[in-house]
């Protein structure tokens, strides 16, 4: 497996690859990984002939209040990991390179990135579309791999690929959970075991949210009541958005369409901020 540093090792790097006739994949992180980012890279592996990894701690897409200073950075651990998932080449550019001294230049997706995260988090969707597409530059793979966790940032990618032509496939992998019913996440690390009992009223949530739906509820304020009411009940709970929405568009809807709607939930655990969804 190749460790490549600079845009332009990436640049050739990829460059080859391409001239081989090889389809390659994609997989864009911040690291810490994860079962749930090594998913990820089966998945690409089964879909491209070149897997190739970015760990990169985006410092655009975290708020001046947010935990960019903190966040975990395991390199030769997140190494080994990606060797064994099946990845050919892993790129971790320091900060200044990619965005160098003067840099000046931000992509913004202004609909599907406009609710829930964007009104929490109005820097964050700035800079995963900033850093995404000149990832996208660099590599030029034919498909990339996303976690359906972070479903409003697959809807915007999505979103900026088909707006600028960028002709990457997106793929969407399902989230993966631990056997207690919590996403995955890097940030679960933050969790103290009392903090983790009450994160799993996300997960709760949302399997009572799809035992409603199964049993033919449709109401969409009758679903994000229950959901907001299950998540109430731990103290250290604290609701962000609790909306059901368009898995395109991001945007609220009326009554559940199954396979289109998506209830989403973000809360903070005292100080730990988590995210969570499910195609209803």
């Amino acid at each position: 497996m190749q460790t490549l540093s600079s845009v332009s090792a990436m640049q050739s790097f990829a460059a080859g690859l391409r001239a081989q006739g090889k389809r390659i994949a994609l997989v864009p992180t911040m690291g810490a990984l994860h079962e749930g980012h090594l998913s990820l890279i089966r998945l690409a592996a089964s879909r491209a002939e070149a897997v190739i990894v970015s760990i990169f701690v985006n410092p655009t897409q975290f708020g001046p209040s947010e935990d960019f200073s903190r966040y975990p950075r395991e390199l030769e651990a997140d190494l080994a990991k990606c060797a064994a998932a099946g990845a050919l080449a892993v790129f971790t550019p320091a900060v200044e390179e990619i965005y160098p001294k003067g840099y000046s230049t931000f992509i913004t997706e202004e609909a599907v990135a406009r609710p829930l995260e964007g009104v929490s988090r109005p820097v964050h969707f700035r800079g995963v579309t900033t850093v995404v597409a000149k990832l996208f530059n660099l590599i030029r793979p034919d498909l990339a791999v996303f976690g359906q966790k972070d479903a409003q940032q697959v809807a915007v990618i999505r979103k900026m690929v088909a707006d600028l032509h960028l002709g990457v496939e997106i793929v969407a992998a399902p989230t993966l959970r631990d056997p207690d019913g919590l996403a995955l996440s890097s940030r679960n690390r933050y969790l103290t075991l009392t903090q983790r009992a009450d994160a799993l009223a996300l997960s709760r949530a949302l399997r009572r949210a799809q035992e409603m739906v199964a049993h033919g509820e449709r109401r969409v304020d009758r679903l994000v009541a229950e959901a907001t009411h299950l998540l109430a009940q731990h103290r250290r709970v604290r609701v962000i958005y609790a909306a059901i929405v368009d898995r395109d568009t991001m945007e609220t809807v009326r009554e559940v369409r199954p396979g289109q709607t998506i209830l989403a939930l973000a809360a903070w655990v005292d100080e730990v901020r988590l995210i969570d969804n499910e195609i209803l």
